[in-house]
């Protein structure tokens, strides 16, 4: 098991006590003495480094080391596995809620998950009466959360505006009856934005994610319309008209997704960046081997390579007061999310949910359609729920995957995307490999960008 992780950025070394998350920019004589599996001796230190440093420094820095060790800087110990174990056993509280408003889209994007928003199935429009259960049943089921989510999603929401005017209106009758209060979230890809409807969701959404892929070559060969026509120029002003609107208590993101046509994806992310925007996500596709935009372990060291360049960008931007947020890189080095949430990650299937336009419940909007994994209906009673689907996922946390035990990365990524490892292996318990290895990249750009900022600060 991994006790430390050692890493190298943009010339910077770098140290990550893995159980604390304590994060050390040292000198190269540092970086040499430690061991990822744990501290050698100082005389063996001394024999293996004597045609490199002196035995005067090794001596001195090997202190200096066995100093942060006392203090728990350093190869501590894991505290957090008694955690996971009984957590596992506590009782759930659906916090969030994914409501496929719409299993129908006006685009026809080349790597779509959702089967152009079809998932599979026929293309429909969830009822009033559907959508009304969903928001009684996330109530009932949260018990004493105050908070809860709704990500308004598709296929394409705005398809059902009239529907999702109505849901929100429901939902904010009951939020005051039942003393909750309903955070909505909306996923568009802003073909349907205009000046009515943004100003309601600029109103009603606590966040919006609008996506945009980056360079128009790049959009235009991936997101179409029916047609097979680009969309890039019909969504580009409407995108910054709804950003011109959020101000800084509001959260939005644009959100694209890169694939093996645009591994230079860095471009996409400058593009987005040089247009104005502040928050940004353009993240990896996952799609099957066999699919011609999948991402290959070939394509790794270019992918890399980006991840690198955006570290570079990030950091002279910040140094000019241009800086932007990247949704992948967000890492907080002084805390960070809950014990319970590093260790078991989303919540899917017991904290978190997807529903149909029929009210069928699954663990999380990509494993729609697959009748292993459905959980019942928002017209059943509770007894008649299959809870044995959200035990399975809320046990399959980083102790429970003997891949994670041992990395480094473990309480960052929490154990990967279930709906990933089971696509790619058939078991949510084995990481999906090649998504590691990115994530990995990301989470070593992303602690160097926070240290180095807050190194300069200081």
């Amino acid at each position: 098991m991994s006790l430390i992780h050692r890493f190298i950025q943009d010339n910077e070394h770098y140290i990550l006590d893995v159980n604390t998350g304590a994060v050390h920019m040292v000198d190269e004589i540092v970086y040499d003495l430690l061991n990822e599996k744990g501290l050698k001796g100082k005389s063996e230190l001394i024999e293996l480094y004597k045609d490199k440093y002196s035995k005067e420094d090794i001596s001195e820095v090997y202190e200096e080391i066995q100093q942060l060790v006392e203090e728990g800087l350093l190869y501590s110990k894991d505290n957090y596995e008694e955690i996971a174990i009984n957590g596992q056993d506590s009782k759930d509280f659906i916090k969030a809620l994914c409501l496929n408003i719409t299993h129908d889209c006006n685009l026809r994007c080349k790597y779509c998950f959702a089967d152009e928003g079809k998932y599979h199935g026929a293309r429909k429009i969830m009822s009033l009466e559907v959508a009304k259960k969903a928001i009684d049943f996330v109530i009932e089921h949260s018990g004493p959360r105050k908070n809860i989510e709704v990500d308004l999603f598709g296929g394409e929401p705005l398809i059902a505006i009239k529907e999702v005017k109505e849901i929100i209106k429901y939902a904010r009758e009951q939020e005051k009856i039942h003393n909750k209060v309903i955070r909505f979230t909306m996923t568009t890809n802003a073909t349907l934005l205009n000046e009515e409807i943004m100003e309601y969701m600029d109103k009603e959404m606590g966040n919006i994610i609008l996506s945009i892929d980056g360079r128009k070559d790049v959009n235009d060969r991936t997101r179409t319309k029916v047609d097979g026509g680009g969309t890039y120029e019909g969504i580009l002003p409407k995108i910054k008209k709804m950003v011109e609107k959020r101000d800084k208590s509001k959260s939005y993101y644009v959100r694209g997704t890169f694939t093996r046509a645009n591994t230079d994806f860095y471009e996409d992310i400058k593009h987005l960046a040089d247009l104005g925007f502040k928050e940004i996500s353009v993240e990896p596709v996952v799609l099957p081997d066999e699919h011609n935009l999948s991402l290959r372990r070939e394509d790794l060291p270019t992918i890399f390579e980006n991840y690198d360049k955006l570290y570079k960008d990030m950091l002279e931007r910040h140094s000019k007061g241009n800086e932007f947020k990247f949704y992948h890189f967000n890492i907080d080095l002084q805390g960070g999310p809950c014990v319970y949430k590093r260790i078991s990650g989303c919540g899917a299937g017991h904290e978190y949910i997807a529903v149909t336009p029929d009210g069928d419940i699954y663990p999380c909007h990509q494993f729609v359609g697959n009748e292993d994994f459905k959980i019942g209906t928002v017209f059943d009673k509770d007894e008649e729920l299959d809870k044995s689907i959200g035990r399975k996922f809320k046990s399959a946390h980083i102790y429970n995957k003997p891949l994670c035990r041992e990395c480094w990365a473990r309480f960052y990524c929490s154990g990967g995307c279930q709906a990933n490892n089971y696509n790619f292996n058939g078991d949510i318990h084995v990481p999906y490999e090649i998504g590691c290895e990115m994530q990995k990249k990301r989470i070593e750009c992303a602690i160097a960008l926070k240290a180095k900022l807050m190194s300069e600060k200081q």
